[in-house]
């Protein structure tokens, strides 16, 4: 689930500037060993008991915490979850620098990770055997928490895309729901001109979604090796991307709104913005912010860039982690197991998590779920869908946030000015390979 806070986090640039320093993790290598701990050892671990600390933002966990601790009486799982947004990784980045007051367990999204294991400060689960539990989880989550042979974290959930939309606005004037973004732009013409209060979709420059449509056009514009690390947004992939939102933008069919505000849940609620493309973590949110439209809204497949083409995208999601000074990583990780992989993945879902795993978004309870705020539908089907066509070879930067975090200098110039998005991006990829290289990382241009 995707948490109703900014996801520009430049203070988590913090853990990026001990990238390449001797005091990354208090100068401990902890995260970098694999040594085998067997089931036994798991095992031998919940029989002497102890306290596991996890940081989080996930409500599920305090159902999970509470079932695991019945089942495990020795174990006590302390759930911090008063930070959120830039105060949790904020807090994570300091107690790892300080080498002391470093959770257990620690919850982040999947575009930070990277940060945290280039600095060794996330354990290597495959030592643990994680990394047999690869045919469990769905390709773009799973690929988010792996670096070669290691693993930094099991999924949590994850945000394959769809289109939300309003059927009462299409029905009303008779708009078709679009299946390429071709079919999107026309739509949006045929509304803003039937009504020029109502628009396709706000947008006021998000980087996490930008990223997310430029992978579903199959562009790949981070390229990562460690600390070799190449970005480019000049592929013809992403002129695909630039080409149909320039006209959007250009001819003002674009609601001037920025998400999670109160305009925006104001303009879902009232039929002024009639879809929204992302995650499929989304309708707890409709049901809780907009439940004024309930009955209103409905799901599809997320628009395609050629008529016929599957490929889809994630946006958002998290991973639940073992950080490399985590005092006592064998309970931890049989909680991060027990949440992810085990018995909790089916009590999460139960209370709306989105799931990574495969077998749950197979199963027929979750595939025949209907959804009273859709009018019924049973919108599950279309999230397994999209989950399995996200194309596994997505990268983030090391230093995600802070690219995130100067977006709207750049490329969310576009949205308020004469400055292009194929600029915009331009400038976001200079200003982001000036960042690395003042980091130590070796930049391709």
């Amino acid at each position: 689930m995707r948490r109703r806070t900014s996801r520009l986090l430049g203070g988590i640039a913090l853990v990026t500037s001990l990238a390449l320093g001797a005091t990354a993790c208090g100068g401990s290598d902890d995260g970098a060993g694999t040594e085998p701990v067997s089931a036994e050892d798991i095992q031998a671990a919940l029989d002497e008991g102890g306290t596991v600390t996890v940081w989080s933002w996930e409500p599920t966990l305090k159902t999970v915490a509470a079932d695991f601790q019945k089942k495990h009486p020795k174990v006590k799982i302390n759930l911090v979850s008063e930070r959120s947004g830039d105060k949790h990784y904020t807090a994570l980045s300091n107690a790892i620098s300080a080498g002391k007051g470093v959770p257990d367990v620690a919850q982040l999204e999947y575009f930070s990770i990277g940060q945290y294991s280039l600095t060794k400060g996330l354990t290597d689960l495959s030592g643990f055997g994680a990394d047999k539990l690869a045919s469990k989880y769905t390709p773009g989550p799973w690929n988010a928490v792996t670096e070669g042979d290691k693993v930094y974290g099991l999924p949590m959930d994850s945000g394959p895309m769809a289109l939300f939309y309003n059927k009462q606005v299409f029905d009303k004037y008779k708009i078709a729901v679009p299946t390429t973004w071709d079919e999107y732009l026309d739509a949006a013409r045929k509304l803003h001109k039937a009504d020029p209060k109502a628009y396709i979709a706000n947008d006021t420059g998000d980087a996490g979604f930008t990223t997310s449509l430029l992978w579903q056009a199959g562009s790949r514009p981070y390229k990562v090796d460690g600390t070799n690390v190449k970005i480019d947004f000049g592929d013809a992939n992403a002129k695909k991307f630039t080409d149909v939102w320039q006209k959007l933008i250009d001819e003002k069919l674009l609601a001037p709104v920025t998400s999670w505000t109160d305009d925006w849940y104001k303009g879902l609620g009232d039929g002024s913005i009639a879809t929204l493309s992302t995650g499929a973590w989304m309708p707890a949110n409709f049901e809780s912010g907009v439940p004024n439209a309930s009955g209103q809204w409905r799901v599809a497949p997320l628009p395609a860039w050629a008529k016929g083409d599957k490929a889809s995208a994630e946006n958002g999601g998290s991973a639940l982690t073992v950080p490399a000074l985590a005092k006592n990583k064998e309970l931890a990780y049989a909680f991060v197991e027990y949440a992810n992989s085990g018995e909790g993945v089916a009590s999460r879902v139960s209370e709306g998590a989105f799931p990574a795993t495969q077998a749950e978004l197979k199963s027929a309870e979750f595939l025949g779920k209907k959804f009273p705020y859709f009018g019924g539908q049973k919108a599950n089907g279309i999230f397994a869908d999209s989950a399995a066509n996200v194309a596994d070879d997505w990268s983030y930067l090391p230093f995600q946030a802070y690219a995130n975090s100067i977006f709207n200098d750049t490329v969310g110039k576009a949205y308020i000015s004469g400055t292009r998005l194929e600029e915009g991006l331009k400038a976001w990829q200079d200003a982001s390979v000036k960042y690395g290289e003042e980091q130590g990382f070796t930049v391709e241009k």
